[in-house]
C-alpha cells in the first residue's frame, strides 16, 4: 500500500483538464502531491505545476513525492485563497487551469497528533495550518452555548446539536476536553438514533469543527473568486468536494459566473454590467465509480464540477 494520499477521481481529472502543451496548471489544495503527480505524468516537459497547500507538512511530503518532476513543479506553502498574490510571488501572471480538492488528507486523518479523528485518540486539534492559534479544544471553551449549537448545526448538518451541546457543557464541568476520543464518547452517547446507520455519531460535529476552526467555507469562496481572475481563456477550473455545503457553494458559484446580465427582469436596460465568465462542462458532479470506491472508500462522497474560462 502506498504511504503517499491516494487521489480521488483520477480518470475523470484527466479527462476534464485539457491541458496546453507550455503553461502552468494550480493545484490550489496540494496534499500529498498525488493530483500534481498525475497531472506531471501525462503532460509534456513544458507544463509546470503550481502547487499550494495549508498544511506545512503536507509540503514536505509533497516534496519528497514529486521531486522526479522537481523541474516542473513548484511548492508554496500558503492559503489557495490567497493564489492572486502567490502567483505573484513566483512570476506566473496567469494559468491554463486550477484544481482544488477540498478533502482532508489520509495522513491527516491517520496523525493522532493532528486530532481530524474520532477513531484515533490525540489534542483536539484540526487545525490545517498549524501556524493559526484557534483549536477545536479552544472552540468548544470559549464558544457561546447558542454559537456552538449554530456551528454544529450548520457546518455538521447535525440535528442534535442542541443535545450535543448540553451534554459538552456537562461533562465540561468534571474537565476540560481536550481530546478526541473525549469528546467521541460524548457523541456517541447522545447523537444516536434507533435506525441502524454506518455514519459514526461524531461524524457531523467532528466535520462542523473541523470547518469552523478552518474557516473553510469562507476560504472556499474567496478562492473561487481569485481563481477565476488568473485564468486563461479556455483554462479548465476543476473542484472537488466531499460534502453538500461545499457543493452548494461551487454549483452556485458556477451557475452565477455562467450567467450574463443578473439585473432584476423588469429593467429593460442592463445596469448590472455582469459579464459571463464560465462555461460550466459538468451539469451534474462526476462522481466516482464503484471501483474506485472499493479501492479507495474515502472517495465515495467524492464530486467534481469542471467549468471553462470564457471572455465575452
Amino acid at each position: 500500500m502506498s504511504r503517499y494520499h491516494e487521489p480521488v477521481l483520477k480518470e475523470e481529472v484527466l479527462r476534464y483538464l485539457n491541458p496546453p502543451e507550455q503553461g502552468w496548471i494550480v493545484d490550489g489544495t496540494l496534499g500529498d502531491g498525488g493530483h500534481t503527480e498525475l497531472i506531471l505524468k501525462n503532460t509534456g516537459p513544458l507544463l509546470h505545476v503550481l502547487g499550494v497547500d495549508r498544511d506545512a507538512q503536507a509540503i514536505e511530503r509533497a516534496t519528497k513525492r514529486l521531486a522526479p518532476f522537481s523541474d516542473r513543479a513548484t511548492l508554496v506553502h500558503g492559503n489557495f485563497g490567497n493564489i492572486r498574490n502567490i502567483l505573484k510571488k513566483v512570476n506566473v501572471m496567469s494559468v491554463d487551469g486550477v484544481l482544488l480538492d477540498l478533502g482532508v488528507s489520509s495522513p491527516q486523518l491517520n496523525s493522532p497528533q493532528r486530532g481530524f479523528s474520532f477513531m484515533h485518540d490525540g489534542p483536539l486539534d484540526m487545525r490545517m495550518d498549524q501556524t493559526q492559534k484557534t483549536t477545536a479544544a479552544n472552540l468548544l471553551k470559549n464558544l457561546s452555548d447558542s454559537e456552538l449549537v449554530s456551528v454544529i448545526k450548520e457546518y455538521g448538518e447535525e440535528r442534535f446539536s442542541k443535545r450535543i451541546v448540553r451534554a459538552i457543557r456537562k461533562a465540561q464541568v468534571q474537565a476540560s476536553i481536550t481530546t478526541t476520543l473525549q469528546l467521541s464518547d460524548i457523541l456517541a452517547s447522545v447523537a444516536h438514533t434507533s435506525r441502524p446507520t454506518r455514519i459514526h455519531p461524531a461524524t457531523r460535529t467532528f466535520q462542523a469543527l473541523r470547518i469552523a476552526v478552518n474557516n473553510e467555507l469562507e476560504h472556499i469562496k474567496i478562492a473561487l473568486s481569485n481563481s477565476l481572475e488568473i485564468l486563461n481563456a479556455t483554462a479548465r477550473f476543476m473542484v472537488i468536494s466531499f460534502h453538500s455545503l461545499e457543493d452548494r457553494i461551487i454549483k452556485n458559484f458556477f451557475r452565477d459566473e455562467e450567467k450574463g446580465c443578473i439585473c432584476p427582469p423588469r429593467i429593460p436596460v442592463c445596469a448590472c454590467g455582469h459579464k459571463q465568465r464560465l462555461k460550466v462542462l459538468t451539469r451534474r458532479p462526476l462522481v466516482p465509480m464503484k471501483e474506485e470506491v472499493q479501492r479507495n472508500p474515502r472517495a465515495s462522497s467524492a464530486k467534481l464540477r469542471v467549468a471553462e474560462r470564457i471572455y465575452v
